[in-house]
């Protein structure tokens, strides 16, 4: 069998259509549609409680490259000489490895990512990527309004430096990705067994879809484009109006992805890799939009909006698609699982991970008992089943408590009507998974914080 993974950046899952069946994500904002995603996941089985573990970008791609956990133990970092990779594992046995993606973490100085991969293409110019040194054509004002501080204009006009060249639609970072990737696939069809990892950027910010795309911003907005809100609080620095732009631009940039994933997956019609390979679509975390008061990711935007992701497994075929799982997994659980759907299940035995095959196969619906997300360098944790939320946050500040099916979009906090369900959910994971970094920039210095593992 041949082996694809196809990871989407900072795509929210209430944002694929199939996950969000006639509601859209806002009360004032249409849901976004995904028809190549909706089509695709037909024969796929479709995960609804997959999380990432460690956050964000890299050490998400460190978990599902390698099946080891990152949360606790690892940060933004470099892959290590001790790191064993997919690359290396399915390189031994025969498979030639391709990488294509744009993003420009992967290549910076030093990370590494791409080792043991016989060939690898990077597509330049995403977010801050240094890519272009000359200044904008475009006017930075009409991007930025007045609130906007000197770092984050600096953002938005590399940004628009990098892109002064779009003028078609395949310009576009995931036109270039998807086109990328159905060259290499059709180049390397004559090998025998092949794997792909394909890691789009998008829809990742700075949201500037094209304008056959932008169909979920209001016409009558006369205001600055912001493709790029300022991270944290939204409240004082942007109008409503500006809020419904932003959300608008993201949905506009899902639509686009999944437009040229459309070309990727007739692709792969077309080469036969439907019927003989692995196939994963999966997502490293969503991205808050506003919903609780914050926009872009951080330590302690711990709800569905980062967290609930994407999941979709097709086996060669599309053997057993059409089902959808209500089993608790997590990244470090990919790797495992696909070497043991390839008859390789002893190469997991020194992975933190553990193969969910069975659910594939339909044997079983039950995986993890709970999941545990966070970042490696903060110390808000989510433990979550299949029912309960609990967010557990720093000394001082309350802690959190929803209740999932009934509460979808966390407004209630039943911390204090239900302690008994966030000890429940608390005594899942040892203290050492709720243990405060040493953080030099929050001023905890040389000193580890252990958690009780429990609510008091």
């Amino acid at each position: 069998m041949n082996v694809i993974v196809l990871v989407l950046d900072s795509l929210r899952q209430d944002h694929v259509s199939l996950y969000n069946r006639g509601e859209g994500p806002f009360a004032d904002v249409p849901a976004c549609k995904t028809p190549n995603l909706d089509r695709f996941a037909q024969d796929c089985i479709v995960f609804h409680n997959a999380y990432p573990e460690g956050l964000p970008t890299m050490p998400v791609r460190l978990a599902l490259m390698t099946g080891q956990w990152t949360l606790p133990f690892r940060g933004w970092e470099p892959l290590r000489e001790t790191d064993v990779t997919i690359a290396q594992i399915l390189g031994a046995k025969g498979y030639v490895c391709g990488l294509v993606s744009d993003v420009y973490h992967y290549r910076a100085p030093g990370m590494n990512y791409h080792r043991a991969f016989n060939a690898y293409r990077w597509i330049r110019g995403q977010e801050y990527d240094p890519y272009v040194s000359s200044p904008t054509r475009r006017k930075l004002d009409d991007y930025v309004n007045a609130s906007f501080d000197e770092q984050w204009r600096r953002r938005v006009e590399q940004f628009l430096a990098n892109t002064d060249e779009f003028t078609e639609e395949s310009h576009w970072f995931a036109a270039q990705v998807a086109e990328e990737s159905v060259e290499w696939l059709r180049a390397n069809r004559v090998h025998d067994r092949v794997f792909l990892w394909v890691d789009s950027f998008d829809p990742h910010e700075p949201w500037d879809p094209p304008e056959r795309w932008d169909t979920y911003t209001d016409n009558s907005y006369e205001g600055p484009r912001i493709i790029l809100p300022m991270g944290g609080p939204m409240e004082g620095w942007a109008s409503r109006e500006e809020v419904r732009l932003i959300r608008g631009l993201y949905a506009g940039e899902v639509a686009f992805v999944d437009h040229c994933l459309g070309r990727l997956f007739e692709a792969l019609g077309e080469l036969g890799y439907l019927d003989d390979s692995v196939i994963v679509v999966t997502n490293d975390h969503g991205h808050p939009l506003g919903d609780h008061g914050k926009f872009l990711k951080g330590s302690d935007r711990m709800h569905s909006e980062l967290l609930k992701c994407p999941f979709l497994v097709r086996l060669p075929g599309g053997r057993n698609g059409g089902r959808e799982a209500r089993a608790l997994v997590q990244f470090h659980d990919v790797l495992p699982t696909i070497l043991d759907v390839l008859g390789e299940g002893n190469e997991t035995l020194g992975m933190h991970g553990r193969s969910f095959r069975p659910v594939l196969e339909g044997d079983s619906d039950i995986h993890r008992p709970a999941v545990i997300s966070g970042y490696h360098e903060g110390q808000d944790r989510c433990v979550r089943d299949e029912t309960w939320s609990y967010v557990r946050r720093p000394e001082g500040e309350p802690d959190e408590l929803y209740n999932l099916a009934d509460d979808p979009r966390e407004t209630c906090n039943l911390v204090d009507e239900h302690p008994e369900a966030a000890r429940r959910l608390a005594s899942h994971f040892g203290p050492y998974f709720y243990r405060a970094p040493v953080n030099e920039v929050k001023g905890i210095q040389g000193r580890y914080e252990m958690g009780s593992g429990s609510v008091e």
